[in-house]
């Protein structure tokens, strides 16, 4: 103790200047928004060069995992080529089709990117994922993130050069349309914290009809994912007596515990909604 104390006294002068210096540093990113952005920018860069070396040892040890993943992704894909249909001809007159596949792509909606997972937290009240991909490979704040058997994981919300951050779904704030595959009711999903891979859908009126093991999936009224990814399975409808609306508590489709890829996707319409619906606002002002 008297030799911590003897340093202290010794070097003094330099520990207050160090200290002094963090709260200016602190003060000037915090208070300016120039300096707050820059300093974002470096530590994502820098922590996500970081995780990036921590999970390739982990990668390393999850190969067979990761893939019978990409083998269930591309047996669904395989599933939707249009060759492995044999449809009957019932056309009375033979037409030559001259139109060109390429000349489809103004009309693609949506741009799948894959990435790959260098951070994932699942333990904290507010979960964030990282990604190896940002701006340089396409990456802009608002596209949605599924795992490789499209189940819903959240949307990217800061981006770097090359690194991108998703808010979890697992995380208090996240607030993303659901929908129930069967009857049709559109719902909110959030999550209370505790159970990761736990979510509620709440807003479902107690006239839906809906039961444990029922798919709910993405309603697709965000810019952010597409119609009809799988976000869950319901455990428990419970009626809430203090409201007309049913409690539900489903299971996540993607587990969050194994993310390693991912894909990330580009709605190339989402400029021209958000325009409108600014236009929309301004009159209403």
């Amino acid at each position: 103790m008297r030799n911590i104390f003897l340093f202290i006294r010794r070097y003094f002068n330099l520990i207050l200047f160090l200290f002094l210096q963090v709260i200016s540093i602190y003060l000037i990113v915090h208070y300016s928004r120039y300096h707050n952005a820059m300093f974002s920018n470096v530590t994502g860069q820098l922590t996500g060069k970081v995780n990036e070396q921590f999970s390739r040892v982990e990668y390393y040890f999850q190969l067979k995992r990761t893939n019978d993943s990409l083998v269930k992704a591309n047996a669904k894909l395989y599933n939707k080529l249009k060759a492995d249909f044999n449809l009957p001809d019932t056309a009375v007159n033979m037409l030559v089709d001259s139109l060109k596949i390429d000349s489809l792509e103004a009309h693609r909606r949506y741009v799948y990117y894959p990435a790959k997972v260098v951070y994932n937290s699942v333990s904290a009240q507010n979960n964030f994922i990282v990604l190896s991909r940002g701006s340089n490979q396409n990456i802009r704040t608002g596209m949605g993130v599924i795992d490789p058997n499209t189940g819903v994981v959240g949307v990217v919300t800061d981006v770097s050069a090359d690194y991108s951050v998703v808010m979890s779904l697992l995380h208090k704030d996240s607030r993303l349309n659901g929908k129930l595959f069967k009857t049709g009711e559109t719902g909110t999903i959030n999550w209370d914290g505790k159970t990761p891979n736990m979510l509620s859908l709440k807003d479902i009126p107690k006239g839906a009809k809906v039961a444990k093991g029922d798919t709910i999936i993405s309603s697709g009224f965000s810019t952010s994912i597409p119609k009809g990814m799988m976000v869950g399975i319901v455990e428990e409808a419970v009626p809430d007596k203090s409201s007309s609306n049913y409690l539900i508590r489903f299971r996540s489709a993607a587990n969050f515990y194994n993310l390693e890829y991912v894909y990330v996707i580009e709605n190339r319409q989402a400029n021209d909604i958000k325009a409108i619906l600014d236009n929309v606002k301004k009159k209403d002002l």
